[in-house]
């Protein structure tokens, strides 16, 4: 699959590679396409399985809002398919052990999906922006740090 994933890629890369070498066209085209799912699975967790609404967790007794139960199955999604394709499309010269990567893919995940979430939070609550926006502007913040450290950490 990653091969035919390879292939897609290439038939486009002409159009940018004077801008960007193989690897970070890899990385922009997979972290996008993995981007754009997550908005799309925000979107839809927030509007129809969360329904907008809060929710009580009586066993925890907690209340989430409908936006953090969204972006934490987004990032659950997202994660795994973006390992996947960092390890098998992208970084495909690392020579780190598997398990390293993930245990490095793991922390570079909870830093940037924290971040997110904090500013996720601010546009929300004290902006005031609807939450599917929201996701958005905190993301574009956030790529350029993964960017960085899925570089210079965890496939490194």
């Amino acid at each position: 699959m990653s091969h035919l994933i390879r292939k897609f890629l290439d038939l486009f890369y002409p159009i940018v590679s004077k801008i960007f070498d193989k690897t970070t066209y890899y990385y922009a085209a997979c972290g996008m396409g993995n981007l754009v799912l997550s908005w799309i699975l925000f979107f839809l967790f927030y509007q129809f399985v969360f329904e907008k609404k809060l929710w009580y967790i009586e066993y925890l007794d907690f209340v989430f809002t409908p936006y953090t139960l969204s972006a934490f199955s987004c990032f659950v999604i997202s994660f795994t398919i973006g390992f996947l394709l960092m390890k098998y499309v992208v970084f495909i010269k690392s020579e780190l052990k598997g398990r390293i990567q993930l245990f490095r893919y793991a922390i570079s995940a909870v830093i940037t999906s924290s971040a997110n979430w904090v500013l996720l939070k601010g546009f929300v609550e004290i902006f005031e922006f609807f939450p599917s926006l929201a996701n958005v502007l905190s993301t574009c913040f956030v790529i350029i740090i993964s960017y960085l450290i899925q570089r210079n950490f965890t496939f490194k």
